[in-house]
């Protein structure tokens, strides 16, 4: 389901569940990596990334259509999730190397960098479409972290960005192609990986501060 290993000072974590859905169980081994690179010794950096068409499409529907009271308790952990990665302990960088929707792509935004791939994917968020409100938390963390235009063409519209209308955009730093997709990502966490950790997490969640109370 996830696959982590290292690339000399850099941790490379791969999701490989399909459409890479917020499942429960995905979750649980998500925040149990966490915890192992949060107590990692330094140096180190992170590298997140899917395999094949998707890097992740959010929320589990499906998993969710099943009792509509498990919505709260849910929706709690993805916050905490968004919360979480902005206060990471070291720097982070998504390597988007397919479709990156909904709270997926909200997950890309949580990382300090975003390399996409320039021939494949989009970065999307369809919930004006799927008639699915932001939570304050969402809209807070997407007001935050997209220029504000786009934040609201984004949002209003479910437009569809390929990588280089996201870099046009300011959503993402850069767009390769598919075989530079991971170099690329390691070449901007690399450099990072001695800046102390506990410095990043206080200057982020300083940074983020009225992100993190919207995501409470």
């Amino acid at each position: 389901m996830i696959d982590l290993r290292r690339e000399g000072d850099v941790y490379v974590l791969r999701f490989d569940d399909g459409e890479n859905r917020f499942s429960p169980e995905f979750l649980d081994a998500l925040s149990a990596i966490l915890d192992e690179l949060a107590d990692a010794p330094a140096p180190k950096a992170l590298v997140t990334t899917g395999t094949g068409k998707f890097y992740s499409n959010g929320l589990d529907l499906d998993w969710l259509s099943a009792d509509a009271e498990r919505w709260g308790p849910y929706l709690e952990r993805v916050h905490g999730l968004f919360a979480r990665m902005l206060t990471l302990p070291l720097p982070t960088v998504a390597a988007v190397n397919g479709h990156a929707f909904a709270a997926g792509a909200m997950l890309s935004l949580t990382h300090d960098y975003r390399v996409m791939r320039a021939d494949r994917g989009w970065f999307c968020l369809p919930e004006v479409d799927l008639g699915l409100p932001f939570t304050p938390g969402m809209s807070a963390l997407l007001q935050a972290r997209l220029p504000r235009l786009t934040a609201h063409e984004a949002m209003v519209t479910g437009r569809r960005y390929g990588g280089e209308d996201a870099v046009a955009a300011g959503i993402a730093h850069q767009a390769v192609s598919e075989s530079e997709l991971t170099a690329a990502a390691l070449a901007l966490a690399a450099p990072l990986a001695t800046k102390d950790g506990a410095t990043i997490a206080r200057i982020r969640t300083d940074l983020h501060r009225p992100v993190l109370d919207a995501l409470a």
